[in-house]
């Protein structure tokens, strides 16, 4: 009989990582020289939803993005965590502000995406949607390791994607 091997696909991120990284962020903008004597800033939004960059030009907006995915590269989490569709608003005092929403979970529509995909490229597999994750099963581990890259490599996917509870 053989044994079938699975995992879980998850959209979540690991916050003390997303938190860290704001962290360092704080403290290069504190330290660059572009960013001394003006009154930037970048913190969690109220319900830590979210990220609030405050800044006196376009420019140090985007510098500040810049940053914050830089240390979100080094520390391994993936920047399609950051919904940056927002507009850039004006705020008091000729400031600019930009909320960038975290995106976390995955709605039946994102599931169903991917479950057809896995369907498409390797038809032994089993994927079934979960409540908000995606199992997949199959009887091949290397099956298995190349759903995980095809995944990974694929740019229509715009969650961020974790791999967790492997059988």
């Amino acid at each position: 009989m053989a044994k079938d091997f699975s995992f879980d696909i998850e959209s979540d991120f690991d916050m003390m990582e997303m938190t860290n990284a704001l962290d360092q962020t704080k403290r290069e903008i504190s330290q660059r020289y572009d960013f001394k004597g003006t009154d930037s800033s970048i913190e969690f939004d109220e319900d830590k939803k979210g990220l609030v960059l405050l800044a006196d030009s376009d420019y140090k907006v985007d510098a500040m993005v810049d940053i914050i995915e830089s240390k979100m590269v080094k520390r391994g989490l993936s920047l399609k965590i950051l919904d940056k569709t927002s507009a850039k608003e004006y705020a008091s005092g000729d400031r600019i502000r930009q909320k960038i929403i975290f995106k976390k979970g995955m709605d039946t529509e994102k599931a169903k995406k991917i479950t057809k995909k896995i369907r498409e490229i390797y038809p032994k597999a089993k994927a079934q949607v979960q409540g908000d994750t995606v199992r997949v099963s199959s009887g091949s581990k290397d099956d298995l390791q190349g759903i995980m890259s095809t995944l990974r490599s694929d740019e229509s996917i715009d969650i961020p994607l974790q791999f967790t509870n492997y059988r």
